[in-house]
């Protein structure tokens, strides 16, 4: 690992680096959307899996794939190679993605219990690819630029690519399924996955090609407790670290309960994929604002406007009950603020960053992306959990007609609680005071430099 400061040097320009920053967030949604939508369903209609072991399987993946941010981030910290720290893992981790997303959607004749190795094979591996592409994402923003407002510009261009990805998933999966595949779900999934394996692979290779770390660094070798005790004293990273858990709390209460909302309490599952739909449509207006907005204030005030347009959506949901009109109109203005909240996040969270450097010495991009990352799986863990006590609580019945109670704690999992977490989350981001010390705090940096 290196002790850091830095230095902006001219090299690729803005726009080609953007698009190709922006690209390796298509080339993950791509995959991965894949996985979060259609995963659990291959495996349990098609695969022939028990609904437990998938159960099991996603629980002990997500453990090691915690650990496995972790341990990236160190490695990332560690990287001194001509292509920079972060760069170089674009390169290296495409082709392993890109097949292991298509051996998972690969259905092979080898009984259950082989079955079963297989999927634990070939998930686990996955998800180590999935880290090993998806970590440098982060860890490289504060290396592309030094200019706060140019970090902002990238985010907002990845949020973008990263939604057109979403929604091309959401939108051609199926009918790829059944035009690829026939009547053999298998093979038209299968087929649907080397499609977009392939575009993937090919995305990573040209963000590998059209981006470059220009912020030179003075390198001196640190070991990696010294990395983790720069860590210490970083406040501004541990208000955002544990908004974490607050703000894709709530996202991922949502995602997870959509369906059942509106299959229950609605009765209309065709709404379902209406609201998808939106979610992953509308928050591209939101972050395509974000760079306008972020330039005439501080980020924080842009984190707190963009939740407060997010709660406002809940609580006109929340409102409607099951009324369409005002779930739909509800459900556009949540978006909204998600796609702000969230580009201005990605753009954010490259400042701590520079904030532990100045105020240890030592740059620890790599560990603070990765455990960035690891809070978030967390978050989705704990979302997935206390979901499913809540409709314990409510003696949810799969494919019944739900009792009061069950209906409640749909409500509670879909709208409630994601309500909560986003006044806890804006809450804790109150103490966030980065913004206004950052200016001087990147000007000291490159002084270091100079002097050096």
């Amino acid at each position: 690992m290196e002790s850091t400061t830095a230095l902006e040097h001219k090299g690729i320009s803005k726009w080609r680096q953007r698009i190709g920053y922006g690209s390796a967030d298509l080339a993950c949604n791509l995959i991965w959307q894949m996985i979060t939508l259609y995963l659990m369903y291959f495996y349990t209609d098609i695969f022939g899996l028990a609904a437990v072991q998938v159960s099991v399987l996603f629980l002990v993946t997500r453990v090691v794939d915690g650990v496995a941010d972790v341990l990236m981030g160190i490695l990332i910290d560690k990287t001194n190679t001509k292509w920079g720290k972060s760069r170089p893992y674009f390169l290296l981790g495409a082709i392993p993605f890109g097949l292991l997303a298509i051996l998972a959607f690969y259905v092979p004749d080898i009984g259950p219990a082989g079955k079963l190795i297989y999927a634990y094979i070939t998930y686990l591996g996955l998800s180590l690819a999935y880290t090993m592409v998806n970590i440098p994402m982060a860890s490289i923003l504060p290396s592309l630029t030094s200019d706060t407002n140019e970090r902002t510009i990238l985010a907002t261009v990845r949020m973008i690519f990263s939604f057109v990805g979403a929604t091309i998933v959401s939108v051609m999966t199926l009918p790829l399924v059944g035009w690829l595949g026939g009547d053999s779900k298998a093979q038209g999934f299968f087929w649907t996955m080397v499609i977009f394996a392939v575009v993937g692979t090919l995305l990573f290779f040209f963000t590998f090609r059209n981006v470059e770390e220009k912020v030179k660094m003075k390198q001196e070798k640190v070991t990696v407790k010294q990395t983790f005790s720069a860590l210490k004293g970083n406040k501004p990273w541990y208000i955002f670290a544990v908004n974490i858990l607050f703000m894709w709390g709530s996202f991922f209460f949502m995602q997870g309960s959509l369906i059942y909302y509106y299959t229950y309490n609605v009765g209309r599952p065709d709404l379902a994929a209406v609201v998808a739909g939106i979610g992953s449509l509308v928050p591209m207006v939101g972050t395509v604002i974000t760079p306008v907005i972020s330039g005439r204030m501080l980020k924080r005030t842009v984190f707190m406007i963009a939740s407060t347009v997010n709660l406002l959506g809940f609580a006109i949901m929340i409102w409607a009950n099951v009324n369409v009109t005002g779930l739909l109109i509800g459900a556009v203005i949540a978006a909204l603020g998600h796609g702000l909240r969230q580009s201005i996040y990605f753009s954010m969270q490259a400042d701590p960053v520079d904030y532990g450097e100045w105020k240890s010495g030592v740059s620890a991009a790599g560990i603070l992306s990765a455990i960035n990352g690891f809070i978030g799986k967390v978050a989705m863990a704990v979302a997935g959990a206390i979901s499913g006590i809540v409709l314990t609580w409510g003696h949810y019945a799969a494919n019944q007609t739900q009792t009061t109670n069950a209906l409640l704690a749909i409500k509670l999992n879909y709208l409630v609680i994601p309500a909560i977490l986003v006044v806890l989350s804006m809450i804790i981001m109150s103490f966030y005071k980065l913004d206004k010390l950052y200016p001087a705090i990147r000007k000291e940096l490159d002084a270091r430099l100079l002097e050096d």
